[in-house]
């Protein structure tokens, strides 16, 4: 499942599980979430958005909206309303969850970028060890 959308620069965006699910992982807290609980979720999200931007509040369970608020809190959505006039002059609300697509994004990308880390960075145990720590000394020989 995946969401088409466009982001604040507008540019379409295609929000794909793996996305939300690399999303929910490091914006949790510092040592992240497990794989398969973050993917849980994002699936769990997503279905609810299907293809679209943004759903109503009012579909949702008290337990899911408590993983809703749960991901506001981490960035990940935000919500909006929108107010209307009913014919007898009372206030209408209505609530809308959305995605927020650059942060999640952010998130991924900063995901990557660590995770990719050049053969030429990479380094060692061994690089502070001198080359001759492994010849033997004469004492040792005698040893």
């Amino acid at each position: 499942m995946a969401v088409m959308t466009k982001t604040k620069e507008s540019e379409f965006v295609t929000l794909t599980v793996d996305d939300l699910t690399s999303a929910i992982r490091n914006s949790i807290d510092r040592r992240g979430m497990p794989n398969e609980e973050a993917r849980h979720m994002a699936q769990h999200v997503m279905n609810f958005f299907g293809y679209s931007e943004r759903i109503i509040d009012n579909i949702l369970e008290p337990e899911d909206r408590d993983a809703f608020y749960m991901l506001e809190d981490s960035g990940l959505l935000t919500t909006e309303r929108e107010e209307t006039t009913l014919y007898d002059g009372r206030e209408w609300r209505i609530h809308y969850w959305l995605f927020r697509k650059d942060k999640i994004l952010g998130l991924v990308k900063n995901a990557e970028e660590k995770a990719y880390v050049p053969e030429e960075d990479l380094s060692s145990v061994y690089d502070d060890v001198p080359d001759n720590i492994w010849e033997l000394t004469e004492e040792d020989e005698e040893e």
